[in-house]
């Protein structure tokens, strides 16, 4: 008998047995009662950490949720756990209180190999998810279904978030158009494609969000509800450079005293000392000038509790403009730095979110246009598919049919060269004496071909990405029709493969 799955895995059944079907005969299932899943999250760093908890709580509620940390060289702190844990539901809701002490990449293996669950979600950065899968492939004879993914905005695809993953049973996306351009960039690269889409945690009942939390915000000391801040989003590496971030700053300061009556909150991810998935080399706390308003503040914790309060989000384009575009909150995508792939904006393009800093310090905020919701991270929740695709996996798992997947790694070595790559992912975490000797011997080799390939950038440079958009709200109506276009313009939304290995030298974006 065949049928649709439910998320026990077991097989749906029609109120009259099957009766109604003609030439069959009505049986009710035999052979045991469906048993309660359980699946395990591995997170490491701040947004990975945030993702893996979020969306792991979105599983079905039958099921059994754990969730540990794994000791990488950008393990978030504890600190930076509990504001990520912020609003799980009751089976995940002690790590708030309780965060996880981070354990050993080996530690962890062999937890999940003495007691392997059905699944594993693998919420790790690129070099650590692809050690971690490796090593459950090749340590764990039943080993778990291998579920992996990217927190936030992933458009464009990137051929390295793939690369890293390749192996994983099933890579969840967030919206239609990052599942196009990432099975697009697949084929292409030899991987056969696994992806599935799932509703951005951050990003969930935009219709109901809205209705309620943009009248509403957070109690003052007398008990009413006040909305009062102009919220800015920090990235570590977007914009990159000192410069534009001491512009950014300047914008920010400019609009406090623009307006007095608001709160203009830098609201940065880390705190000194502490690590965030990517590298941030001059955070905006060192670059405000002593001189500053009053209202100008800069604080920390998790974003959900700034968006109780603000009347505006600003970012460049961190995901935290979808956060506060599913309650309502008005927001702005700052262009004045461009569009294109290394600032991460491209998607925003015909969004109603774009603006430029006149804008923000004019107090202009956008709201988005229902007509870019559907295909960009606001799709119904029955286009959702990841939780199906995952129990069909695991009743595979229960059968003994699961298919191991291919590596996108093609790169030969033995055992050595996996040492090197465990030393590149854990970094000091890695103390093994096989590893320091990748390392004498891979290093070199790492540099020649860093300079390599600086030398061919500098002979033939690679031409910027531009897209025609309007840039500020002041043009955002007018040019609301030519925006659609521009969104087309923006390409099919995947980078080259021209030179893959450039996509994946050590210590960059961590994928």
């Amino acid at each position: 008998m065949s049928g649709p799955v439910d998320e026990t895995g077991t097989l749906d059944v029609p109120a009259d047995g099957g009766a109604s079907s003609v030439g069959r005969e009505a049986r009710l299932p035999s052979g045991p009662s469906p048993r309660g899943r359980r699946v395990v999250a591995l997170v490491d760093t701040d947004s990975f950490a945030k993702w893996g908890a979020h969306l792991l709580a979105a599983a079905p509620a039958g099921w059994d949720l754990d969730l540990r940390t794994v000791a990488t060289p950008r393990s978030a702190s504890a600190k930076q756990l509990r504001s990520a844990f912020r609003g799980l539901d009751a089976r995940l809701a002690h790590l708030r209180t309780a965060p996880p002490t981070p354990k050993d990449v080996d530690a962890v293996v062999e937890e999940l190999r003495v007691d392997p669950p059905d699944a594993v979600l693998v919420s790790l950065i690129g070099p650590v998810a692809e050690l971690v899968i490796d090593e459950v492939h090749r340590r764990i004879p039943d080993r778990p279904v291998l579920v992996s993914g990217l927190p936030g905005i992933s458009f464009p695809a990137k051929w390295k978030g793939i690369f890293f993953r390749a192996r994983a049973d099933l890579f969840v996306l967030h919206s239609h158009r990052e599942v196009r351009a990432y099975e697009e960039m697949a084929i292409e690269g030899g991987v056969e494609p696994h992806f599935a889409l799932a509703t951005l945690p951050f990003a969930r009942s935009a219709s109901a969000s809205a209705s309620t939390s943009a009248s509403t915000g957070a109690p003052d000391a007398t008990g009413v509800n006040v909305r009062d801040a102009v919220v800015f989003a920090a990235q570590p590496s977007v914009p990159l450079e000192r410069v534009d971030r001491a512009l950014v700053v300047e914008w920010l300061v400019a609009t406090a005293r623009q307006h007095p009556e608001w709160r203009v909150v830098i609201k940065t991810r880390a705190a000194a000392g502490e690590h965030q998935t990517h590298r941030e080399e001059h955070p905006y706390p060192d670059l405000v000038p002593a001189d500053a308003p009053a209202n100008l503040v800069v604080e920390s914790g998790p974003m959900a509790e700034h968006l109780d309060r603000a009347v505006a989000l600003v970012t460049i384009s961190s995901t935290a403009v979808l956060e506060a575009a599913a309650r309502g909150v008005p927001a702005l995508t700052l262009t004045d730095f461009g569009i294109g792939r290394h600032l991460i904006n491209e998607v925003f393009v015909s969004s109603g979110l774009e603006g430029d800093s006149v804008d923000l310090v004019d107090g202009r905020f956008g709201t988005v246009r229902p007509s870019w919701m559907q295909d960009n991270y606001f799709h119904p929740a029955s286009d959702d598919d990841w939780q199906r695709r995952l129990t069909e996996l695991m009743v595979q798992r229960d059968a003994g049919t699961l298919v191991d997947r291919e590596p996108a790694r093609r790169s030969r070595g033995g055992v050595l060269r996996r040492a090197w790559e465990r030393k590149n992912a854990l970094g000091g975490a890695d103390r093994s004496a096989l590893g320091w000797l990748a390392l004498v011997i891979g290093a070199p080799i790492r540099t020649t071909k860093r300079l390599a390939r600086k030398a061919r950038a500098l002979v033939d440079p690679p031409e910027p990405v531009v897209v025609a958009a309007p840039t500020s709200q002041r043009a955002a109506s007018a040019g609301a029709g030519s925006a659609a276009g521009a969104s087309s313009a923006a390409g099919g939304g995947s980078e080259g493969l021209g030179d893959r290995q450039q996509e994946l030298v050590a210590g960059g974006d961590p994928g």
